[in-house]
């Protein structure tokens, strides 16, 4: 805990068994719970997670990014969580920022805390390729014009959260692909949540996960797909539900697409259906 608040690492999880050991080995001890989520691999990552003691819940297919991080959320905020830290468990970012990340979020001095790869140049010192670098500073300078708000990236996998804006962001109404993260942080911004930044070193390597160009390319006409309708709601032209107070939000019941699976060191590993819709 940190000034009285539960604080959760949620691992958004996909073929991520060469990376999972050294990523929770990182994770720093005055972390309550760490829940890994599995979006249907096709390796040895669920098996891992339960010999690393963690809490695992399994979809029954695989569904995409952003309906990993939709059960990882949902499933923090079951188990209580007050902050919320998202780390990749492909070891791109290291777990050792948690505790700065979550101090900021539980001390009231942020909503969003995100961790940069821009912020001290640590994108290309850490290998990142010199096409991706440029997307990233475009997009960024696109959003930071037609959100007027100014952070150095919006394309980190590396966010705190506080419990008040994962309850009150309507997450359900966003895409199931990678550009969940970035229509999250518009819809922080929408809300009016404060979002901090800090330094966070990056490693690009063989085992850790990496969109293709063409993944990249489809990202980011999503992104600027999600500013220009940020835009048009702010101006009024248009309203949508992604930046709706009565869009759908995170329901901690009534779903039936994963299972919770038990780690082995904690009994049985049959599987435990959630509750049907």
């Amino acid at each position: 805990m940190i000034n009285g608040k539960r604080i959760t690492v949620v691992l958004p999880a996909y073929n991520a068994e060469k990376t999972l050991r050294a990523t929770v080995q990182e994770i720093p001890d005055l972390v309550d719970d760490v829940t890994l989520v599995d979006d249907h691999s096709n390796d040895g990552t669920v098996d891992l997670a339960k010999q690393l003691g963690l809490r695992v819940f399994v979809h029954d297919r695989n569904y995409g990014y952003g309906r990993n991080q939709q059960t990882c959320y949902r499933e923090a905020l079951s188990a209580g969580a007050d902050v919320v830290i998202m780390v990749h468990p492909d070891y791109q970012y290291t777990p050792l920022l948690v505790t700065a990340m979550a101090s900021m979020v539980a001390y009231g001095v942020y909503d969003v805390v995100l961790g940069s790869r821009i912020i001290g140049g640590t994108a290309l010192l850490g290998g990142m390729p010199l096409y991706k670098y440029v997307f990233n500073r475009a997009l960024t300078a696109f959003e930071n014009v037609f959100l007027r708000v100014k952070l150095s990236e919006y394309h980190t996998g590396y966010r705190a959260f506080s419990r008040e804006v994962l309850t009150r962001l309507p997450l359900l109404e966003n895409s199931d692909d990678f550009v969940f993260d970035n229509q999250m942080l518009a819809q922080a911004v929408h809300f009016g949540f404060r979002i901090g930044e800090v330094s966070c070193p990056t490693k690009y390597f063989e085992e850790a996960s990496s969109i293709n160009f063409r993944r990249s390319v489809t990202y980011g006409l999503g992104v600027v797909g999600t500013t220009l309708r940020f835009f048009l709601q702010r101006i009024g032209i248009a309203h949508f539900a992604i930046f709706s107070d009565t869009g759908r939000r995170l329901d901690t019941d009534h779903l039936t697409y994963y299972a919770q699976e038990v780690p082995a060191s904690g009994g049985s590993n049959s599987a435990a259906p959630k509750t049907a819709q």
